[in-house]
């Protein structure tokens, strides 16, 4: 290749938006060139090439934005620890199918079981499959949300919560909310209903939700639509947090 129209071919990339065109410009002909590719298989392997760079720049964006604590996967999470919960369930949730249907996951169970290292780990997934994702707790939800109500911005501030593919909300139920708060949380799931996914981590079950959210009512009426669509799993094991830290006392002992 030319130097002329190796300088054209990367002024023209740049125009395009392709700085990886440019960049690897060279390595890519001598690829093609090894494997004595023909022009559509040379074609081919750019556009491949630069479509996965696209695609990761994407999803190292959508984790930027996405809030979440950490980024574990599927892969971290040691289901051997757990042993009254199915890994296939988990790994059918993996699918993403949830999330096409527009439909909802919840994951119930005492604290330090690993909700949260699942919820996010499907949210990496989706992520990584091109739906926008964003994580809160329940709690920052509410606080945000009534800011906004009292600042006249509540149906911008809604939007934070509407937009997403996927919305995480963790910890639902840590602590009760009063009658106005609850009915913030309505009008997100009300909005999001047969919209977009919601998937969320809670230490209570279904039962407590009138207790959490101060009203019978108004839960009976947020569950009516989170649970129409929605997959459930109980995570009922010991905690990771205890056994690391008991662990950790354990070495402790040892070296003293």
């Amino acid at each position: 290749m030319s130097e002329l129209v190796s300088t054209r071919i990367r002024t023209t990339a740049g125009k395009l938006g392709l700085p990886h065109l440019a960049e690897a410009l060279n390595q890519y002909a001598q690829r093609a060139d090894e494997a004595k590719m023909g022009y559509l298989d040379f074609l081919d392997l750019v556009l491949s090439e630069e479509l996965a760079v696209r695609d990761d720049r994407r999803f190292r964006q959508g984790l930027r934005l996405s809030k979440l604590p950490h980024h574990k996967t599927l892969a971290d999470y040691d289901f051997s620890f757990q042993p009254d919960l199915d890994p296939r369930k988990v790994k059918d949730l993996a699918t993403l199918s949830f999330v096409e249907a527009k439909a909802n996951a919840a994951l119930l169970g005492p604290p330090g079981v690993g909700k949260t290292h699942v919820a996010v780990a499907l949210a990496v997934a989706a992520c990584r499959a091109g739906y926008s994702i964003y994580l809160t707790s329940l709690d920052d939800m509410v606080r945000n949300l009534t800011a906004a109500e009292a600042a006249g911005r509540l149906t911008s501030k809604l939007g934070t919560y509407l937009r997403p593919s996927v919305l995480v909300v963790d910890e639902v139920g840590y602590q009760p909310l009063e009658r106005a708060e609850a009915n913030l949380v309505f009008q997100v799931i009300s909005k999001r209903y047969e919209k977009g996914s919601i998937i969320l981590t809670s230490n209570k079950t279904f039962s407590e939700w009138g207790q959490v959210f101060g009203d019978e009512v108004l839960a009976s009426a947020i569950l009516d639509r989170l649970l129409h669509h929605c997959d459930v799993i109980s995570l009922n094991g010991p905690s990771y947090r205890l056994k690391n830290r008991l662990a950790a006392i354990e070495r402790d002992t040892q070296v003293a």
